[in-house]
C-alpha cells in the first residue's frame, strides 16, 4: 500500500489529463452554499477537486505527498497555495480551515492519527467532505472493464469503511449524496486512464504493456466498444459530509 501510495509521482501528467473531474453539485452538498469558507483540500493531486472547489468561490489550499502532482496543480491553478504533506501530518496551522476536503484519496488515510489533525485544523462548526468517483459497472461494457482488472485492482478501490472509521473518530456526523458524471474519451484514453492507477504504475514495464494490452483487446472486441472512435465513460460520485459534534 505505501508503495502504491508513493506512486502516483511517475503518472502525475497522466493523472492530470486522464482522471475525470467531480460534479458541482456533490462538491457544494459538501461545502454548503453559506458563503466563501477557507478549504483545505487533502491529498489533492493535480487539482481536479480544488478546480471545482475554486470555481464555486472558496478559497482552497492544497495539500499533497507528491511533488510532481502538485506542480500539475499549480500549472493547471497557479493561484493556489499548495503544500507537501498528509493527513497524518497537515502542513498547516490549527483552526486554520472551515472545511477538508479529500478527493479519491481518504482510503488512504491512516483514520487514527488522520482525525486527530483534521480536528486539529478545523475551526469549531467545521466539516470534512470525502468523494469519490467509481466506474458505474451498470453499463455492461464498463463491467467488462471490471471485471478484466479485478485481479489487479482489488483492494484499490475506495474504501469506503474509511468514513465510518474516521466518523467514529471524530464523533461526527455524515451524510451522503449520489451524483454522477460522463467523460467522453477515446479508447485509448480509456487505456492511458487505467495506467495512472496506483496498482498499474508499481508494474514493472513487461507486466504493464501484457496488462494494458488486454485493456486495448477488451475496447476492440466488446461489442459496446468495437470500431467505436469516442465511448461515454460512466461514473457514479458518492459524497459523504462528516459534521463535526
Amino acid at each position: 500500500m505505501r508503495a502504491r501510495a508513493r506512486s502516483f509521482g511517475s503518472v502525475a501528467a497522466g493523472y492530470a489529463a486522464r482522471r475525470p473531474t467531480y460534479p458541482v453539485d456533490a462538491v457544494e452538498f459538501l461545502l454548503g452554499r453559506g458563503g466563501v469558507l477557507d478549504v483545505l483540500d487533502v491529498g489533492a493531486g493535480t487539482g481536479l477537486l480544488t478546480e471545482v472547489v475554486a470555481g464555486l468561490g472558496h478559497r482552497v489550499r492544497a495539500v499533497d505527498p507528491s511533488p510532481e502532482m502538485l506542480a500539475e496543480l499549480t500549472a493547471r491553478l497557479p493561484g493556489v497555495a499548495t503544500a507537501v504533506g498528509t493527513a497524518e501530518q497537515l502542513p498547516v496551522g490549527g483552526a486554520s480551515a472551515d472545511a477538508v476536503v479529500a478527493g479519491q484519496a481518504a482510503h488512504w488515510f491512516d483514520p487514527a492519527p488522520a482525525a486527530r489533525e483534521l480536528r486539529r485544523v478545523l475551526r469549531p462548526g467545521g466539516r470534512v467532505g470525502l468523494v469519490w468517483n467509481t466506474r458505474d459497472e451498470r453499463v455492461p461494457w464498463v463491467a467488462a472493464l471490471g471485471e478484466r482488472i479485478a485481479d489487479e485492482a482489488r483492494g484499490h478501490e475506495a474504501d469506503r469503511a474509511v468514513v465510518e472509521s474516521l466518523a467514529a473518530e471524530l464523533a461526527a456526523a455524515v451524510e451522503v449524496v449520489e451524483s454522477a458524471v460522463v467523460q467522453r474519451v477515446g479508447p485509448e484514453d480509456v487505456v492511458a486512464g487505467i495506467a495512472t492507477r496506483s496498482y498499474v504504475a508499481v508494474m514493472d514495464d513487461a507486466r504493464r504493456a501484457e496488462f494494458l494490452g488486454g485493456i486495448r483487446e477488451l475496447l476492440a472486441r466488446h461489442r459496446d466498444t468495437r470500431g467505436r472512435s469516442e465511448l461515454e465513460l460512466p461514473y457514479r460520485t458518492h459524497a459523504y459530509r462528516l459534521t463535526l459534534r
